[in-house]
């Protein structure tokens, strides 16, 4: 199967007729839908197929046992009203690479497996890479298992709903010690490829990031008949927290959003007693990093001794920097470059990846593939059928330089 008929396969799974973005959460329909396309192009091809204690699937060519394992892949999960191309494009590439190796006569050294990592994106329960983190020990059973959607569902009961088995989870190094490289394709979330006119980047590194919880309480009242020397309206506090948010960033050359509020009782007649907003941050260091999210609490507890207002500050995921494995990325600059005559830039990234959070148990290494948009987590996002074939060509191009003779 092509490229674009596994692409066009896929592509209606998920997808919001109201907003044309994908909503593929984890343990959802959607997510059993994508789950169940990952299988069958495993069994297609030969490959044996199995689910981790963590719900990680796994498509294996060769012996896993063996060790020193070639893998790939991305997750298939969605931000909320989503693109298409975050996730799956690396999903349905190594597939397509798999092919394109097989179609070159290629002869495997180590074994290969294609990934799809679950819940990469945190939409639902709120923590990036779960099944990644899960495996690689960064996140254990206990605090797993008390992560809870926007509905009051934990996760426990959302993988049981979804017929798996919640007491399983947790770190896996038996699995991690069988891989040698892991290389994930992903379409690049900027610009930089696009004003540098390449198809293809080798990532360098990972910004630092999190993502910080701000609780302004007040106090709820009536909005027509409270006068305004007389409220204690937390929702000032936080516009104003917003506004500050943006100045620190662009004082620090870094990046900070406030893209999630949750407001109670959340009624247009009724100023709130609650405004609960998350943040997230990135930076190209730590100290960057330190300085932003320091600068913008300052400002909220300013704001909110101003207002009367009672904040409370709560880090709930922190990444710090990741370099990748430097002989892995210069061994995919030498294969891309030396081998094949392409330009291949290097960049850094502000996106968080599982690639990023396997690079503290195994050598790991990323591709980006061009978004001439630079627009990401929104349906805007795009890559072109032509630089899609071209990060497919790069990818086999690598996995043939680890695996094959």
């Amino acid at each position: 199967m092509s490229f674009h008929s596994m692409w066009a396969e896929l592509l209606p799974v998920g997808r919001s007729s109201a907003s044309g973005g994908y909503r593929r959460f984890a343990w959802t329909d959607a997510d059993t839908d994508c789950r169940a396309w990952f299988e069958e192009q495993a069994t297609a091809r030969g490959l044996r197929h199995e689910v981790d204690r963590n719900g990680n699937q796994w498509a294996w060519l060769g012996d896993p046992a063996e060790g020193d394992a070639v893998v790939t892949g991305s997750h298939l999960d969605s931000v909320p009203d989503g693109g298409a191309f975050d996730g799956p494009l690396g999903v349905v590439s190594a597939f397509a690479a798999l092919d394109e190796l097989r179609g070159r006569d290629a002869r495997f050294d180590r074994p290969l497996a294609i990934v799809n990592f679950g819940d990469e994106e945190g939409a639902r329960f709120g923590l990036a890479c779960v099944g990644s983190r899960l495996t690689a020990g960064q996140l254990t059973r206990e605090q797993a298992h008390r992560l809870t959607d926007g509905d009051g569902v934990t996760l426990p009961r959302a993988m049981e709903a979804a017929g798996y088995d919640p007491d399983a989870v947790g770190p896996d190094p038996e699995r991690l010690a069988r891989i040698g490289a892991f290389v994930e394709l992903h379409v690049e979330q900027g610009r930089a490829l696009d004003l540098s006119g390449d198809r293809v980047g080798i990532a360098s590194a990972i910004w630092p990031h999190g993502r910080w919880r701000f609780d302004f309480r007040g106090e709820a009242n009536h909005a027509g008949t409270t006068r305004l020397a007389d409220r204690r309206d937390p929702m000032l506090s936080y516009a104003e927290t917003v506004l500050a948010a943006r100045r620190e960033a662009e004082l620090a050359g870094a990046v900070a959003t406030f893209g999630k509020i949750a407001v109670e009782p959340n009624g247009v007649n009724a100023i709130p007693s609650l405004v609960r907003g998350w943040l997230d941050s990135r930076a190209e260091d730590q100290t960057r990093l330190d300085t932003v999210v320091g600068g913008i609490e300052k400002a909220a507890r300013s704001f909110a001794d101003a207002h009367g207002i009672d904040l409370d500050v709560v880090r709930e995921s922190f990444t710090p920097v990741v370099e990748f494995d430097h002989a892995l990325r210069d061994e995919l600059a030498r294969i891309l470059g030396t081998d094949t005559g392409l330009t291949v830039p290097v960049l850094g990234t502000g996106a968080g990846h599982d690639a990023g959070i396997l690079s503290g148990s195994i050598p790991t290494a990323m591709l980006f593939v061009r978004n001439p948009t630079g627009v990401s987590h929104s349906p805007a996002e795009s890559a072109s059928e032509d630089d899609c074939v071209a990060g497919v060509l790069a990818l086999a191009d690598v996995l043939e330089g680890l695996a094959c003779r």
